[in-house]
């Protein structure tokens, strides 16, 4: 066997997701003769209840989707704006230009907006349909998994900062055990209500019934508690702010490698790391370096350095800031970029941004952070090809440590705002009505105009680094999709963090333990800060993944062991 998990095999329609709940239950829907926008929103949903550590029903929900009779892809933003108060200057005159954890990071809630949305334009189903697993998981609870508990009992000093925190994640004054029911009762009143009001509008049409459901957590009772608790406790966001928030179409950047057509969402998230990444190290003869080869490491390492330079200098909300995405896009630009690549020595720190023709001002690095880089929590996943050939990608987040239970809801309210910046000169400054840089992002690939592979980790600023390493192990070097994600894995931490408090470690490189000593050696000697994790990390991603096999047409679904990921299909 060359991985633990086998590849799981469909010649109709698969589901692969964060949480093996949240596959199971977009798998049902699939089973009924939902499509795969029907089937993804419904594992999104529930993972906002399975891991509401790590994701939140009222947080954020990028996704990918590829119609397939249209042969076109969408993208729908699912991330929230800073409120109309929100105010810069507060953060730099009374926090020292921090984002304190609390309600004043809030963004709007995306989520919710992005998956009606979906259902709306693309799905067959009703709210009430979709959402029924993730209401019976908060309503009748589920069997408490290794990699929540683990989150909990670390961060529990975090959640007792909040009664109302407290009230949820630590049932009887203490974390849940493995295997304890944990049970999330006003989560899911919260998300039935919203289910009966689309009910009680259904006789004038499925879209009515939607929008009632979609205006009972953005214009009814949902929103009165969100700022109501906002105005007791100091917090920005309002009626006003929370009945004007829409999620926002854009356009997906493309770009090609071996024939396939890769689509990631733009730079008001980190998603053209992965694009400009990927541009760099095609102009190399990767498998003459061989497959996690130090020199193969090097290269992607260093090829990965030279993304997140640009990410640091010019990504940023497009409707704010202008981006000079279609340069740093172009397969010019990324041979100017490869050029940069020393094969005998690695850049000490992050490398300069390239000449893009922006009037972005180069940006001051902040100071080497000491110690360890903290273990963030981050997000999940879940992926969907339906039989019609549709296909979704989704990367829905927000953590509920950082951020007070809104109390009777269930509801941490989108915390993104943590990956703002509180330099006015940065792209992703913060300003009222903007978009943090988000780094949640989706991926889908098409080969010959068709689904090929919606793949997609959490892991914050890993995201991009595990994506590609995933994406060259099947493309460049024929792995199948299972042991493609199971490879061992490496990852960079020599950039300014996407997420407060915008840590940098120059020169840092982790390297899973499977990597042979002696590989860890020779990139020490490239000049590499090399620190080893454990065999299977999960900071170092956790990767689900559908893959077409060109040859067959079979489904082939892989899920990430690092993570309780699983994969299902028929």
């Amino acid at each position: 066997m060359s991985a633990y998990r086998p590849v799981i095999t469909g010649t109709r329609h698969m589901v692969a997701a964060g949480h093996h709940a949240a596959a199971h239950a977009g798998f049902a829907i699939l089973e009924a003769g939902g499509n795969a926008i029907d089937a993804g929103v419904a594992a999104g949903i529930a993972l906002g209840v399975l891991q509401t550590d790590r994701v939140n029903f009222a947080g954020v929900a990028p996704m990918m989707i590829f119609l397939a009779k249209e042969r076109v892809v969408v993208n729908i933003d699912g991330l929230g704006t800073w409120p109309r108060a929100a105010s810069i200057d507060v953060f730099n005159q009374q926090y020292g230009g921090k984002i304190p954890a609390g309600i004043l990071r809030t963004v709007m809630p995306a989520a919710p907006y992005a998956w009606i949305t979906a259902l709306e334009k693309y799905g067959t189903l009703s709210f009430g349909e979709v959402a029924a697993a993730a209401i019976r998981l908060a309503r009748d609870g589920f069997a408490m998994h290794w990699f929540m508990a683990e989150y909990l009992e670390e961060h529990q000093d975090a959640y007792r900062r909040w009664p109302s925190s407290a009230q949820v994640f630590l049932p009887h004054g203490k974390p849940p055990k493995v295997g304890d029911l944990f049970v999330q009762t006003d989560l899911g009143r919260t998300i039935q209500y919203m289910a009966d009001q689309e009910a009680a509008h259904a006789s004038k049409g499925r879209v009515a019934g939607l929008t009632a459901a979609r205006d009972a957590f953005y214009r009814g009772d949902i929103a009165a508690l969100i700022a109501k608790y906002h105005r007791e406790n100091g917090g920005w966001v309002t009626l006003r702010d929370l009945a004007d928030y829409r999620v926002t179409f854009e356009t997906p950047l493309t770009t090609r490698y071996a024939g396939i057509d890769l689509y990631t969402c733009g730079p008001w998230c980190q998603g053209p790391v992965l694009s400009q990444a990927l541009n760099i190290v095609a102009g190399i003869d990767l498998n003459a370096l061989g497959h996690n080869s130090p020199q193969y490491i090097h290269v992607l390492t260093e090829a990965l350095k030279l993304s997140f330079a640009d990410r640091q200098r010019y990504y940023g909300d497009p409707k704010f800031v202008n981006v000079p995405i279609e340069t740093l896009m172009s397969t010019a630009y990324a041979d100017t970029r490869r050029k940069l690549i020393d094969p005998r020595k690695a850049a000490p720190g992050m490398p300069g941004a390239g000449e893009a023709g922006s009037a972005a001002s180069p940006q001051k690095l902040p100071r080497a952070t000491e110690g360890e880089p903290a273990p963030l929590a981050d997000t999940s996943y879940v992926s969907v090809i339906d039989k019609d050939g549709n296909a979704f990608s989704a990367t829905p987040s927000d953590g509920s440590s950082a951020t007070p239970v809104i109390p009777g809801t269930g509801l941490c309210p989108s915390s993104r705002g943590s990956q703002s910046w509180c330099d006015p000169a940065h792209p992703a400054a913060l300003a009222p009505g903007k978009r943090p840089r988000l780094t949640p992002s989706p991926a889908l690939a098409l080969r010959n105009g068709k689904a090929y592979m919606p793949f997609g980790t959490p892991g914050n600023d890993i995201q991009p680094q595990a994506m590609l390493q995933v994406f060259l192990n099947v493309n460049a070097f024929g792995m199948d999709v299972q042991s493609a994600i199971e490879a061992p894995r490496f990852a960079t931490y020599s950039f300014p963090s996407s997420s407060e408090p915008h840590a940098y470690h120059p020169g840092r490189l982790n390297l899973e333990n499977r990597i042979p000593a002696k590989t860890g050696d020779s990139l020490a000697a490239l000049g590499h800060e090399v620190k080893w994790w454990p065999e299977f990390e999960w900071r170092a991603g956790a990767v689900c993944a559908i893959r077409v096999n060109p040859e067959t047409g079979v489904l082939e679904g892989g899920a990430d062991p690092r993570r309780p990921a699983y994969a299902l299909g028929w």
